[in-house]
This record gives structure tokens, C-alpha cells and sequence, in this order.
């Protein structure tokens, strides 16, 4: 029992990427603990798998998720500019299934009753469960941004910040753009999912019209007052790279937007008219998780105890990944979604197990991000959960940003994610 509390508390702390499991044994043994997980993106697919591999397959996982595979957001603006495919970022869930014994569902879950430990699925079914991991990612605040639901809906300005068909649809809105047009990204403001995202879906943009489009224009028009992940290396690549092509506005906070005539509307500032206008909306935690009443951050956000990232608003129901109040210093990323389910993971399996929870989980992240086709800037930390103060903080000296952009970041980049798609998934 000592060597496995060990393991426990050694996973929780980030590591294990190359940890290789046994055979996975599916099944529905009524006696044995279960566990409910509600999406399956970075924090639920990893949860998912790490709560088999740490019990030794003997607790019951059933990850609901509507998609037939997974589609990672990381990497997917370079689908857009046209550098990589959808096939690049998209992961069967099989290897979670038949590897690891976890039960896939295609399906949606419309209610979760907190007290009953009941959740409820669009096909129907009724799931019950001892433990319920709720990683539903993001959804849009529409109401925001007037005229932004109706003008997504008919197609005409997309976000495309969830990626799947809208990550082709915005790049097909760049190659029939005209060469000479404008692209205008509109950023909200923070906390927004993946800091550096936008800032780099710029970049990339940018290359795919020097390349193709040589007098195009891209403008980012900010809702924050600077850029907010590696603003430096950012700023100095657009001007070493593209010159006057790429123009950056801060605070440039979108009220409004007009369909027809893709323009947008500022708090402040003139209006912006743009030939391809992708609008990122005010984001809040996933759709299920405000219904179930855990958006007690303003109703937006979900705060969690992080020593087990229990909600604070029920009892047995964890929330990871985008949708939770984050920990200063903490992003809201695919790699730190990953960190997050295996804290949860381990303390799942300790308290269904009667085990104490290690008591000092860690986290890590890294961000990297494109700036042309091949150079890669990047952002990393390590986080400790200090108990006096119940959450994360930063280490000292643990990360940093790149000194430069280079081309060895770029295949470090490509092998990060490789890494975190076969650490989540297979």
C-alpha cells in the first residue's frame, strides 16, 4: 500500500509521461467504485486513463464525450494557415478503451442531479456514479458582443476556438479572401482559454499571407492593455517577420459587430471593417457546469479545493481544465488541463481507496507557440500547492519565457505534442 501512495504522489506532481500500463480490463462489476467523466479533451481523456492506471483497473471510468475523436486546439491554428491538416490534430479515443478499459460514450450530459449522483444523457440513459470529473472546457458569453450569435450562426464572422469544422471553415475564409484584404482577430478580455493563442494564430496567419498574399494586412485588435503571454518575443517577431503586414491595437475591447459588413465595434474606439473578421468571444466554463450550479465565480467561473480540485459547490463533483476559477499565474491550457486531471486522478484514487491525498500535489505547464511556419517561442512554470494558503502558486526560478524564437523550439514544439496526445490518449 506504501509503494502505491508513493506512485500516487510522485504522478500527481506531473510527470509520468512515459508510464506504460497494463492491458486495460473493461467491465461493470456493480461492486466496484465508479467514476463518471464529463468531456473528454485534455483534463477528461487524461483523467479518464490515469484513474484506471492508478487504481490498477479496479475503479469503474465512464467518459462521456460527444466527439468521435479527439481534436486538439494546441496546433490547430496552423490548420488554419494552411501548415498542418485536421488529420494532424485529431486522435482516435480508442487507445482509452482498449488499452486502459475506459468506457467511451457518444454521447451529451443534459442534467447532473449533485445529491442523487445522477447524471443524465441526451440518448436518454441515466449514469450513476461515486465520483464525478467535470471537464467541459469553454463555452461563449454571446450576450457580450451584440449581434455576435446571430452573425456566427449565419457564418459569417467565426472564433473557430474550438477546433473541429470551424477551424477548416475559418480557413477556407482566408484562402477566398482577396490579396489586399484585411484579417482582424478580436481578443477578449482575460481570463480567456489559451493565453498566447490568439497572439500566435496572428503570427501564423501573417506567414501564410507572405507567402500567398503579400498585400494582405492582419490587425489584432486587443481587449487587454498588452499583449498578455510573451508580448516581447510576440511584438519583436511581428516586426522582424512581417513588418507593417501585422498591426497590433490594445485596448480594443468589441462591443458589437455587424454581420453584413463584417465590422466591429469598440467600447471606445472607431469602428473596424474587415474583409475575414474572427471575433473570440467572452468565454465562461462549459455549458453543464453552469447548469449544474458549479459557476460560483461569478457565474462564470468554478472555484475547486486544488488539493483534489473538488468543487466548492458539491460534494464528489471535481472540475478541471478551462472551466475552473484558475490559481494565480495559472493559464488556461491544453498542458496545464493534463496537470490538473492528474492531481485529480490521484486524489480520486486515494479517497476511494480510504488513502490520506498527497498532501503537496504539483503542477507543470508549457506554451508553445508558432511565429512563422517553423520558429516557436514558449512560456513554461511549475506549480506547488502550498497548504496554508489552500492553492497554486508559481515557483521562483521553475520556467520563463525563450530567449529567442528559433527553429529547435519548432521541433521541440512538434514533440511536445506528440508526447501529450500519447500521454492523454494511448
Amino acid at each position: 500500500m506504501m509503494q502505491r501512495r508513493t506512485l500516487l504522489a510522485g504522478l500527481a506532481a506531473g510527470g509520468a509521461l512515459g508510464l506504460t500500463a497494463c492491458a486495460g480490463r473493461a467491465g461493470g462489476d456493480p461492486g466496484r467504485a465508479k467514476v463518471l467523466v464529463v468531456g473528454g479533451g485534455y483534463g477528461g481523456a487524461t483523467v479518464s486513463k490515469y484513474i484506471r492506471l492508478l487504481s490498477d483497473y479496479s475503479i469503474d471510468v465512464m467518459m462521456v464525450e460527444p466527439n468521435k475523436a479527439f481534436v486538439s486546439c494546441p496546433i490547430s491554428n496552423l490548420v488554419i494557415a494552411g501548415m498542418r491538416t485536421m488529420k494532424d490534430i485529431t486522435t482516435p479515443y480508442d487507445g482509452l478503451s482498449s488499452k486502459h478499459g475506459v468506457r467511451v460514450v457518444h454521447d451529451t450530459v443534459t442534467r447532473i442531479d449533485p445529491a442523487k449522483k445522477v447524471a443524465l444523457l441526451a440518448s436518454g440513459g441515466e449514469v450513476r456514479y461515486d465520483k464525478l470529473v467535470m471537464s467541459p472546457g469553454i463555452d461563449f458569453m454571446w450576450d457580450q458582443t451584440e449581434g455576435l450569435k446571430a452573425a456566427h450562426e449565419a457564418g459569417q464572422i467565426l472564433h473557430a476556438w474550438k477546433a473541429g469544422p470551424e477551424t477548416m471553415a475559418l480557413q477556407k475564409q482566408l484562402q477566398d479572401m482577396r490579396d489586399g484584404g484585411v484579417y482582424a482577430i478580436t481578443i477578449p478580455e482575460a481570463p480567456y482559454r489559451c493565453p498566447p493563442g490568439p497572439y500566435e494564430r496572428a503570427s501564423v496567419v501573417a506567414d501564410y499571407f507572405k507567402k500567398h498574399k503579400p498585400k494582405s494586412k492582419v490587425l489584432i485588435l486587443d481587449g487587454n492593455q498588452d499583449v498578455t503571454s510573451k508580448g516581447p518575443l510576440f511584438k519583436k517577431a511581428w516586426k522582424e517577420l512581417y513588418g507593417d503586414m501585422v498591426e497590433y491595437r490594445p485596448q480594443h475591447k468589441a462591443v458589437a459587430v455587424d454581420g453584413k459588413t463584417r465590422t466591429v465595434k469598440f467600447d471606445v474606439q472607431d469602428d473596424v471593417k474587415a474583409d475575414v473578421l474572427n471575433v473570440l468571444p467572452v468565454m465562461r466554463a462549459g455549458a453543464i457546469a453552469v447548469n449544474t450550479g458549479l459557476a460560483n465565480a461569478n457565474g462564470r467561473w468554478c472555484h475547486t479545493n486544488f488539493l483534489n480540485f473538488e468543487s466548492t459547490a458539491a460534494k464528489d463533483i471535481h472540475v478541471l481544465g478551462d472551466s475552473i476559477q484558475v490559481a494565480q499565474g495559472m493559464p488556461k491550457s491544453g498542458h496545464m488541463a493534463n496537470s490538473h486531471a492528474k492531481v485529480t486522478a490521484a486524489a480520486i484514487v486515494a479517497e476511494l481507496k480510504g488513502w490520506e491525498i498527497d498532501p503537496h500535489p504539483m503542477l507543470t505547464n508549457v506554451c508553445m507557440s508558432y511565429v512563422d511556419a517553423t520558429h516557436v517561442i514558449h512560456v513554461a512554470s511549475v506549480h506547488e500547492y502550498q497548504a496554508p494558503k489552500k492553492s497554486f502558486f508559481t515557483i521562483g526560478g521553475s520556467g520563463g519565457v525563450s530567449d529567442v524564437r528559433s527553429d529547435l523550439e519548432g521541433r521541440y514544439a512538434e514533440a511536445w505534442a506528440a508526447n501529450i496526445w500519447s500521454d492523454t490518449l494511448k
